[in-house]
């Protein structure tokens, strides 16, 4: 073989590797428009799945359009948000937490649904089986199992050895870990005190109730109203000088203490993929539904010292990120 041939040769073998390599993220050609509903304010949600269609290919405001549809920690505005996408007539729906999907299911749409982060999807009937979702309805499940609701007891106990009585802020029926927690406290020599508030002018009057209970510690649910008031969560957390541990990493970022718990941020990145799928013909009932890959543990330091707290350096070990 000459040179000249072997070069030749060579070419096309990396023009078709370049080909192959890059054809799964090709996007459509035509501009796609994408509703995304979400019971709080988003963030590494948005983030998350921004990335993972640019990953694709997509780019927004020209190959993608979004609309947005944020309804604030007000889960009775979902419907109506919902019913907006729907007379947009968006080619897929995104949705977030438990409250958004189950508005899709309730709004009988023929349009593809997407959902990139929610509790138990076949137990609250969004989804027939994780394996075959059935319907239009497929994507990321946040279910929480009894031994990750004990991890938050666990984490907690090892930042905080003293704690014998946890306060949790949240609600059953909208927060599977609560249910989780009651069995798992029986392990750690644990009394809960369980602390519903589901509108934000109740929120002082929930820590004045975990004072007077004389709480050790705090476990903050990830509910959509706690992730819509997470700032507000935080500063009382900090004025009451109740260490605390929440079940995603933005409360972190925001002043909290402690968080332990899958990453959004991963969630929707993967969530994209599903889009993109679903774009290129896929039928959601055929997708199974697919559950956390990536758990995080996020302390920050600057939070634990003014609360005169020592973090084990065992635990700061196990960390993935330690803010100071």
């Amino acid at each position: 073989m000459t040179i000249w041939r072997f070069v030749i040769v060579v070419s096309l073998l990396l023009a078709l590797l370049g080909f192959s390599g890059s054809a799964g993220a090709q996007p459509l050609e035509r501009t796609v428009r994408v509703g995304f509903l979400v019971p709080a304010s988003p963030s590494d949600d948005v983030e998350g799945f921004l990335g993972g269609m640019r990953d694709l290919g997509y780019v927004e405001g020209r190959s993608l359009v979004v609309e947005y549809r944020v309804a604030g920690g007000k889960v009775e505005r979902l419907d109506d948000l919902l019913a907006e996408l729907i007379r947009l007539k968006v080619d897929v729906i995104v949705t977030g937490g438990t409250p958004a999907a189950l508005a899709a299911k309730r709004a009988r749409t023929t349009i593809p649904v997407v959902i990139g982060a929610m509790g138990d999807p076949v137990g609250s009937g969004v989804v027939a089986s994780l394996a075959r979702p059935g319907g239009n309805i497929t994507g990321l499940s946040l279910a929480t199992s009894e031994g990750f609701a004990g991890k938050y007891l666990e984490l907690l106990r090892e930042a905080v050895p003293k704690a014998s009585r946890v306060a949790i802020l949240g609600r059953p029926s909208v927060s599977g870990p609560v249910e989780a927690m009651e069995h798992a406290a029986r392990s750690y020599d644990v009394r809960l005190q369980l602390v519903e508030v589901d509108r934000p002018d109740r929120l002082d009057r929930g820590f004045a109730e975990m004072t007077t209970q004389r709480a050790d510690a705090l476990v903050v649910t990830p509910s959509p109203f706690n992730l819509a008031h997470r700032e507000r969560i935080v500063s009382l957390a900090a004025k009451h000088r109740i260490p605390t541990m929440y079940g995603l990493t933005t409360f972190v970022e925001a002043g909290g203490l402690m968080a332990y718990g899958a990453s959004l941020r991963d969630l929707y990145r993967r969530a994209a993929t599903y889009v993109d799928k679903i774009l290129k013909g896929a039928n959601p009932a055929d997708l199974p539904m697919e559950q956390p890959i990536t758990f995080e543990l996020v302390i920050n330091l600057t939070t634990a010292k003014a609360l005169g707290l020592t973090i084990p350096p065992s635990l700061l070990g196990r960390a993935d990120e330690v803010i100071e």
